[in-house]
C-alpha cells in the first residue's frame, strides 16, 4: 500500500484536496448568504411569498410553505408536498432569501412536471442509503478475512460497489440542483420578483450553494478511486 511514514498518500493526493474544496464551498455558501442577506429587495417580498409566486407562475398548486428552524435547512419534501424554509429565509426580504426560497420552489415544480432526474433521485435514495451503510463493513470484512482468498476479494468488491452507489446519487443530484436554480432565476426574472441588480445577489447565493454539490461529487468520486487503487495494490502485494 502507498504509505509513507504512516501517511496514506492515496488519501492525501486524491481525496484531501477535494475535502478541502468541500470545506471551502460550505464556508463560502454561508459567507455569501450572509452577505446578500443584507441586500433587501425593493419590492419587499418575503422568501415565502416569492416561493408562492414561483409556484403560481408554473401552475403548481397544493404545495404548502412552512417555516422550519435552523440555518439553511431549507428543502422541499415531496412526501408531504411541503416547502420548508428556514427562519432566515421564510420571512426575510433579502435577495439571498428569495433566491433560496425560489430554488426550493423549483424543486416542487420539478416534481409537478415529472422532471426525470428528480424522480430518479427519489427512487434510488433507499438503495444509496443502504449502500453507504454496508460499504465499509464489507470492505473491512474482506480485509479481516483475507485468509479466505477469493471470498475476501468478493466482499471487498461488494463493498466498493456499495460505496459507488453514493457517487451515483451525487451524479444524479447535480442536474437536479442546477435545474432547480435555473428555474428559480428564470421565474425571478419573468415575474419581476427582483430587479436586475438584485438578481445578482440571488444568483451568486445559488451558485455558491451549487458548488457544495460539485465538491461533494468530487469527494465521492475520489474516495471511490482511492478504494479501487488500494484494493489493486493489496492484490499485487499478496
Amino acid at each position: 500500500m502507498p504509505y509513507y511514514y504512516g501517511i496514506d498518500m492515496t488519501y492525501v493526493v486524491l481525496v484531501l484536496p477535494f475535502v478541502l474544496l468541500s470545506l471551502w464551498a460550505s464556508s463560502n455558501v454561508n459567507r455569501t448568504f450572509r452577505k446578500y442577506s443584507k441586500q433587501h429587495s425593493v419590492r419587499r417580498l418575503t422568501g415565502a411569498e416569492a416561493a408562492q409566486r414561483v409556484l403560481m407562475a408554473n401552475g403548481v398548486s397544493g404545495v404548502r410553505i412552512e417555516r422550519i428552524s435552523g440555518n439553511l435547512t431549507d428543502h422541499f419534501d415531496p412526501r408531504t408536498n411541503v416547502i420548508r424554509l428556514s427562519d432566515d429565509v421564510y420571512g426575510n426580504t433579502s435577495t439571498a432569501a428569495i433566491g433560496v426560497a425560489c430554488h426550493e420552489a423549483g424543486h416542487a415544480v420539478q416534481y409537478a412536471q415529472d422532471y426525470a432526474p428528480i424522480k430518479l433521485r427519489a427512487a434510488i435514495i433507499p438503495l444509496t442509503n443502504f449502500g453507504s451503510q454496508i460499504a465499509m463493513p464489507l470492505i473491512l470484512a474482506g480485509i479481516l478475512f483475507s485468509f479466505l482468498g477469493r471470498f475476501s476479494d468478493v466482499l471487498i468488491y461488494m463493498g466498493i460497489a456499495a460505496f459507488a452507489m453514493s457517487l451515483v446519487f451525487q451524479l444524479v443530484t447535480l442536474p437536479v440542483e442546477f435545474n432547480a436554480s435555473h428555474r428559480a432565476m428564470q421565474a425571478i426574472a419573468q415575474t419581476n420578483l427582483l430587479t436586475e441588480e438584485e438578481q445578482k445577489g440571488a444568483r451568486k447565493t445559488l451558485t455558491a450553494a451549487a458548488m457544495t454539490y460539485v465538491a461533494a461529487t468530487a469527494v465521492a468520486l475520489t474516495q471511490l478511486l482511492r478504494l479501487i487503487l488500494l484494493f489493486g495494490n493489496r492484490r499485487r502485494d499478496d
